[in-house]
This record gives C-alpha cells, sequence and structure tokens, in this order.
C-alpha cells in the first residue's frame, strides 16, 4: 500500500460522541487512521515530501461516516415477501446486491450489517468489498433468519414447506437450532438474527431458547440479534444478553429499565414503519396496512420515549432494501426518526448513528467516531446537522465520503439507478420512494421532526388513555 496522508481542513468537526461541535478543526489522517484532530502544521506534522491530499471543509460539517446496522442488501427493492423469498434466482439476487451497495456508500454510510437476508449472498457480499471486486461500505452479515413456526420469516403454508430461497429458516427445536447456528458458522457469518412474532402480539422463541442460542452464537464467536416488537421477546432478549435488538415497538417500564441498565444497544428501525403511514397516498399503501400502522408508530411513539428518558442506549436501523426505503436514499432520515420518537437531540441522534453502531460491526474500539487512532471514515456534509439533521438525507449534501481513509469516487447517475427485480403486485407500495417523488424537490421538507414538544406529547398522552381503558392500540 503507498503510504498516504489525508488533510481536511477548515471544518465543523462532530465526533460522534456527543459533545460540541469543534469549528475550524482539523482532521489529519495517515493510511487508514486518523493522527491528529485539532490544529495541524504541515511542517511539523506530515513528513517532508509525503504524499499529501487536502480537503477544504470551511463552511462543512466533518463527522463520522453512518454506521446502518439493519441494512438488507439481498431484498433488492422489494414490494412483496414473495419477491423476496421465492423468484429471484440467488444468482441475480448476488448481482443486484453488488450493484446496490454503492449507492449505499456514496449515501455516507460507511459501514452496514445486514440482519439476515438470501441463502449467504452477505457473505459474499463482505469478502468481495474487502477484496475490492465490490464498491461498497464495510459490512457485516447474518445468514438466513432463525425462525420458528409462528415467527417472522415463516411466511408459507406447511403444505409447501419452508423454501431454500426463503429469508426465514424454520428451527421449531433446540436441535434445529443448533444445527443451524453451526451451518451458518461455518459458512462465515457474523451475526446470528432470530425472528420473533411479526407485530409483537406474542411470543414465539421460548425465553430458554433465546438463552441457548445466544449462548451457542457467543461460544463460536458470533454476535446474535433479533427482530423483537413486543415486551415478552424484549424482555427475554435482553436476560439472554444479545448483542443488539431490533424495534422495541411495545416494552414495558420493567423490560425498559432491564434495557437500559445492560446498555445492550436498541435499533428501533422505525423509517420503513414511519414511510408507510407518511406516503401511503403516494404509493398506494393498502388502508389496512397503513392503519394498523399508525397504531403500531404511536405506541412505538410511546415506548421510545420512556426508553430514552431512562436512558436506553439507541443505533440506527433502516429496514433499507424495500420499495418504501430504498438504497442511498433514505438511511439518515432514520435520525430524524429517532428524533422525533425518542425526543432525543441532533448530538444524540448522530451519536446512535455513528458510535453505537460500531460494536454490530465488531469493531467497537475503532469505528463511530472521530478521534486519534481510530479507523478514518468520515464523510464531510455541505451544511450543519446538528441544526438540521435532514441535511443528511438530502440529495448532494453528503459531498465527500472518506473510507479507510481512503475518498471515494462515484458515477454522477448514481442516485438515479435503480437497480430492482420487478416480479409482482406491491405489498409495501407501487413505486419507489425517492427523495424527489416524496418531496417534490423541496430543499427543506415539512416533517413531523417540526412538531413542537406539545404535538409529540399529544400522541404520547393518547396512547397512554388508551392503555388506561385496555384499548391497547392494536398490532397488524
Amino acid at each position: 500500500m503507498t503510504d498516504r496522508w489525508l488533510l481536511i481542513e477548515n471544518g465543523t468537526v462532530v465526533d460522534g460522541d456527543a459533545n460540541p461541535p469543534l469549528p475550524d478543526c482539523a482532521v489529519l489522517v495517515h493510511n487508514a487512521r486518523i493522527v491528529k484532530i485539532g490544529s495541524v502544521d504541515r511542517e511539523t506534522d506530515i513528513p517532508r515530501g509525503a504524499r499529501l491530499e487536502v480537503i477544504d471543509a470551511r463552511g462543512k460539517t466533518v463527522m463520522p461516516g453512518l454506521i446502518d446496522i439493519h441494512c438488507h442488501m439481498t431484498y433488492g427493492l422489494a414490494r412483496t415477501e414473495e419477491e423476496i423469498g421465492i423468484y429471484t434466482p440467488p444468482e441475480l439476487r448476488t448481482l443486484i446486491a453488488a450493484a446496490n451497495v454503492e449507492k449505499v456508500l456514496a449515501a455516507g454510510v460507511t459501514s452496514i450489517s445486514q440482519p439476515g437476508g438470501s441463502y449467504f449472498i452477505g457473505v459474499g457480499l463482505r469478502e468481495g468489498i474487502k477484496q475490492g471486486i465490490v464498491h461498497g461500505p464495510r459490512m457485516t452479515s447474518a445468514g438466513r433468519y432463525l425462525t420458528t413456526s409462528n415467527g417472522l420469516t415463516d411466511w408459507f403454508p406447511d403444505a409447501t414447506g419452508n423454501p431454500d430461497s426463503s429469508t426465514g429458516k424454520l428451527t421449531n427445536t433446540l436441535d434445529e437450532m443448533k444445527d443451524e447456528i453451526r451451518r451458518q458458522k461455518k459458512a462465515g457469518v457474523d451475526l446470528i438474527k432470530l425472528a420473533d412474532s411479526p407485530f409483537g402480539d406474542f411470543q414465539a422463541f421460548t425465553d430458554d431458547e433465546l438463552k441457548f442460542c445466544a449462548d451457542l452464537a457467543h461460544q463460536l464467536g458470533m454476535q446474535i440479534t433479533i427482530h423483537a416488537r413486543g415486551d415478552g421477546e424484549m424482555n427475554a432478549a435482553v436476560e439472554a444478553g444479545f448483542d443488539h435488538i431490533m424495534h422495541g415497538n411495545h416494552m414495558s417500564d420493567a423490560t425498559i429499565e432491564k434495557l437500559a441498565k445492560s446498555q445492550i444497544p436498541l435499533a428501533p428501525t422505525q423509517l420503513l414503519m414511519h414511510h408507510i403511514v407518511e406516503f401511503a397516498e403516494t404509493l398506494r399503501v393498502r388502508p389496512n396496512i397503513s392503519e394498523a400502522t399508525k397504531r403500531m408508530n404511536d405506541a412505538t411513539m410511546d415506548s421510545l420515549h420512556r426508553a430514552y428518558a431512562a436512558g436506553v442506549k439507541f443505533a440506527m436501523g433502516t429496514d433499507s432494501g424495500f420499495s418504501l426505503v430504498p438504497y442511498g436514499q433514505w438511511h439518515a432520515r432514520e435520525l430524524e426518526m429517532l428524533m422525533l420518537y425518542t425526543g432525543m437531540s441532533s448530538l444524540e441522534a448522530i451519536q446512535a448513528g455513528t458510535k453505537h453502531g460500531a460494536n454490530a460491526m465488531g469493531l467497537p474500539d475503532d469505528l463511530g467516531v472521530l478521534a486519534e487512532g481510530k479507523l478514518a471514515d468520515i464523510i464531510v456534509v455541505d451544511g450543519d446537522p446538528v441544526a438540521d439533521i435532514r441535511v443528511l438525507y438530502q440529495p448532494g449534501k453528503v459531498e465527500t465520503v472518506i473510507l479507510n481513509g481512503e475518498v471515494q469516487t462515484f458515477p454522477e447517475d448514481i442516485r438515479t439507478r435503480f437497480i430492482r427485480n420487478d416480479y409482482l403486485p406491491h405489498e409495501y407500495g407501487w413505486d419507489l420512494l425517492s427523495y424527489e417523488r416524496a418531496y417534490e424537490g423541496a430543499e427543506t421538507p415539512k416533517t413531523q421532526l417540526d412538531w413542537t414538544s406539545e404535538q409529540r406529547l399529544d400522541v404520547v398522552n393518547d396512547v397512554r388513555k388508551y392503555e388506561k381503558v385496555g384499548a391497547q392500540p392494536a398490532a397488524e
């Protein structure tokens, strides 16, 4: 590797650790790591004659690259579960994933974790990125979700069986779970993903099963995560020692207290659920889906406000890969969702989208923060995300993406190249939800982030009223 130096100067540094921004600050990178932050003297800090690239970030924000710990690269912008699980051959799905992953990196997401997908395509994609065959962010990946007959990814009738093409692997006994975890370890996955009930209205795995899977995954040197929308599975996952947890839509105060004490990161992954409601008319989402999702979103706002107040650690996950959340378009909007659904500040949301995702990448001491000695995954943003988090997903605002200390280049049309499957009628929505389609080119869209604190609390208070009269908002 050629010895190289990179100097980013005159920018405002947001370090990813929720500290106040540092104006007029320089970041010096040597090869893949940050070596100095603050004032840099080119004469004394950089060897004479060294290969040096300089970026003038005057008037711009310099911050860590985003970490999306819930990104499904094998879904291919699907509208239906059939598209994901049956109709796309693995050879084509692999090529589509390889083409789409570059769009994620171009959006300023320098690390992703795929918590479940088709076959072991994620493992191949990860290795292709490492070897330079595929242009994309650093990546970790699970294999197929482990599920039970009552879990999220056992989509198909017993008469048809559980096809190998499905993203879910049916495991109804401890022996079946053990076999699948061992097989996935052999195939090279980084983490195991479990899928509990679709909407959290019951617990699909027993407490003992969750503990068994967590212990075996850890014994084999892997992490483990779970789709958990209900209080029962949330509580059981915390007790079992899962490494991070997805969703948490319905949580009791007792479960929240345990989760906060454990400091296990929670990735609400609220972006998809919010888009189903916000853009239901634009994308012709079926009314029964949008109405049920609206009820769940209201309950989620209550749960997550209480969780934030209790000190729960949050991370960023987007569920990108569906037509409603296409790759490279919306990842940073999950930070807006965290602010809306928890009440956290923009600096705390950026911390969730950077530092708090590092453990899911297996690099808790190397990623997510701009500090000396850390890996140089950095983005330069034309705007101030602390003042308005939305600049992180507005087209063209992420001007420079740096991965492992190297400035990345992308095709000019990367935002408009939608590479997808096109098989069946809609489930999540008819059309791709691009930024332009959603906001018709508005520079600064009006969204629920503009709600006053009183308006947000109105939703929370409404949910609490339902609970008092025994009319919990229903899951779909």
